[in-house]
């Protein structure tokens, strides 16, 4: 009996980790980091940048600056750098645009830091 018991204890702990941990996911031109509060999207630039993150397709569509256009669940949005727009019930936060990517950051509701 107490054999199981630790064993069953070993297996809670090596697995209660995994469920907290962030995921990681790459698509075409695009890499994913998604935790608690939402997820961080890279996008590359010059390419058909995709992903699907939190059950919605986003999708790179134009750099004008500093300004990115996302088309976020088939909706279009233009959101400068460190600015955040709702778009199909996210709020999408474009953190950076470089020459090579842009880095989004997709999330719903209550915002936590």
């Amino acid at each position: 009996m107490r054999f199981r018991r630790l064993l069953a204890l070993s297996v809670f702990v090596a697995v209660v980790p995994l469920g907290a941990a962030a995921c990681t996911s790459e698509g075409p031109g695009s890499k994913t980091e998604c935790q608690v509060s939402g997820c961080t999207v890279t996008f590359d630039r010059g390419v058909n940048a995709k992903a699907s993150v939190l059950g919605v397709d986003a999708e790179l569509v134009a750099v004008n600056g500093n300004t990115a256009t996302l088309r976020v669940a088939g909706q279009e949005v233009s959101v400068p750098v460190g600015e955040t727009a709702p778009a199909d019930g996210m709020n999408v936060t474009v953190q950076e645009v470089t020459a090579d990517q842009v880095v989004v950051r997709l999330a719903t509701g209550i915002q936590t830091n």
